[in-house]
């Protein structure tokens, strides 16, 4: 297991109650635990290594699971339009005010823990290189090589293309890039963008107070807000595939892993 002192990392799990496809999806049963629970307990090797993981949660039912498995959880407002919004009320909240904060959707209990330690030991890494947001990347996230030619056409699997610096260049739930020479089929890889998102304390809270903006409003996705204000979003290569579980048929195969 990679060791890297995460002391200066705030883990936030936002966990919202109401699901249209999923209903009550945090605290149903994943292999005899709920599904907050087990995503939680993915993250043991992180707090291992320093950091704080508080589950940001929305409703009483989810505050009480984590009470019955001691986990550390705060209340936020219902309001909050995004996941991310909710880690800024936590992050603002917080009496310990860590520099970084990596948020960590409550519906994924496979991402490898060694994967979200490189990527925090690669955000941090710029502060010593360079101390302005107008040089560095204020936020990162990463993203997965793949060969399915039935994900890369999948609007549900969002796409990242990135620069040789490995900064992103855009997010699309279309398939990125065409390629002309090939009716734009598939004729390689491409890279699958998974919903992690790292940030120094002050992007974050500057994040939450831009508009949404005009692509992230067309592909809904949020990260183009970044991108459309001119920001940097540093892009780390995961090495293991996770599973996301937004419908019944995630919850399903999540199951079948657990077996």
């Amino acid at each position: 297991m990679l060791r890297k002192s995460l002391t200066d990392w705030l883990v936030v799990v936002p966990a919202r109650l109401a699901s249209t496809r999923l209903p009550d999806k945090p605290i149903l049963d994943l292999a005899g635990k709920p599904l907050i629970v087990r995503v939680y307990e993915n993250l043991g090797p992180l707090i291992a290594n320093g950091a704080v993981v508080v589950v940001a949660v929305d409703d009483e039912r989810v505050a009480t699971v984590c009470r019955d498995h001691a986990i550390p959880h705060m209340m936020t407002s219902r309001d909050h339009a995004t996941g991310t919004d909710r880690c800024a009320e936590v992050a603002a909240r917080q009496s310990e005010a860590r520099p970084y904060i990596l948020n960590i959707q409550g519906d994924e209990p496979f991402l490898a823990p060694n994967d979200l330690m490189r990527l925090c030991g690669a955000f941090a890494a710029q502060k010593s290189q360079t101390s302005t947001m107008s040089t560095r990347a204020p936020m990162a996230s990463m993203y997965l090589r793949s060969h399915d030619a039935q994900r890369f056409i999948a609007p549900s699997c969002v796409k990242v293309v990135c620069s040789p610096s490995g900064h992103a260049l855009y997010f699309s739930r279309s398939p990125i890039p065409h390629d002309r020479d090939h009716g734009g089929k598939l004729a390689g890889d491409f890279l699958v963008h998974m919903g992690v998102y790292a940030f120094d304390r002050e992007a974050l809270k500057l994040f939450c107070a831009l508009p949404p903006s005009p692509l992230e409003a067309t592909e809904k996705l949020e990260q183009l807000r970044a991108l459309e204000a001119g920001w940097k979003i540093l892009m780390q290569e995961a090495s293991a595939e996770s599973l996301g579980i937004d419908t019944p048929a995630d919850l399903e195969a999540a199951r079948v892993r657990f077996r």
